[in-house]
């Protein structure tokens, strides 16, 4: 009997769903005036507890920046539900899977930004950087020009030990502690990038997001943020240019290339 047993327990994780990763997991954020931020929460927390779901949402009056986790269908109905708003319609949450929830509780709270820059002249909703998907970002990393035969140049705009983690290969990294240092790192080190195309990349595309724009601001013309962020540039291509795994704000600590988690840095604790 002894013998057959591993055939027997590995049977019976199948059958359990042991093993299997079954929870959902989806990161999605929107720059949109959202005056009415305070009364939008109770009832995206009600949808979200009708559910079972775990996770953060952000409300801010520049947008909402949101990450879950719970079965399939009650993650894909409650995006069905917020889609059915024609603000967030267009709203397309990158997916990932796991085996148990990366969050222990399900928190809405409202802020003052969705990601603090303390700019608030930088207003995304009201016109966003341009974008590289991340097929173009390939290819501009591949021959090491832009289409226009421009150097590019790939700029970190996460915190120090995100890219400790993992970033990709040669991208200026400034060494913040948090993304409210952006701005006087910029102006510290902004002659180093004229005349050279500029692609700003952060996890799921929101703090790049402002960050091209304040460089904009700033008289770099030629900066474009990675559309999507690592997790869409992981989704979408084969990863290449890119070293070690992306930090991510929940239990898994880190994602690879499959986005699953990366199990040397589950131990990994954000300051």
């Amino acid at each position: 009997m002894d013998k057959h047993r591993p055939i027997v327990e590995a049977a019976l994780d199948v059958f359990y769903n042991r093993g299997v990763n079954t929870i959902l997991n989806i990161s999605a954020y929107k720059f949109i005036a959202l005056p009415d931020a305070a009364e939008l929460r109770p009832v995206l927390l009600d949808r979200c507890l009708t559910r079972a779901l775990k996770g953060t949402i952000l409300l801010a009056e520049e947008g909402i920046n949101l990450f879950l986790a719970g079965s399939a269908e009650a993650v894909r109905g409650f995006v069905a539900e917020l889609h059915m708003e024609p603000r967030f319609s267009d709203i397309e949450p990158k997916e990932s899977w796991t085996q148990e929830p990366p969050f222990k509780k399900m928190l809405v709270k409202v802020k003052a930004e969705i990601i603090r820059m303390n700019h608030p002249t930088i207003r995304p909703a009201e016109g966003r950087a341009p974008a590289v998907t991340p097929a173009t970002a390939k290819r501009w990393l591949d021959q090491g020009f832009d289409d226009n035969g421009r150097p590019v140049v790939i700029l970190d705009t996460r915190n120090d030990y995100e890219v400790d983690a993992g970033s990709f290969k040669g991208a200026v990294d400034w060494r913040l502690t948090k993304f409210t240092e952006f701005p006087d790192a910029l102006m510290a080190h902004k002659e180093d990038l004229k005349d050279k195309t500029i692609i700003s990349f952060c996890t799921g595309g929101i703090r790049c997001e402002k960050a091209a724009i304040f460089m904009q601001q700033n008289g770099l013309p030629h900066t474009y943020q990675l559309e999507g962020g690592i997790l869409k540039y992981f989704e979408e291509t084969d990863g290449s240019h890119f070293e070690g795994g992306c930090f991510v704000f929940d239990e898994r600590r880190a994602v690879d290339l499959d986005l699953a988690t990366v199990k040397h840095l589950e131990g990994l604790n954000q300051n």
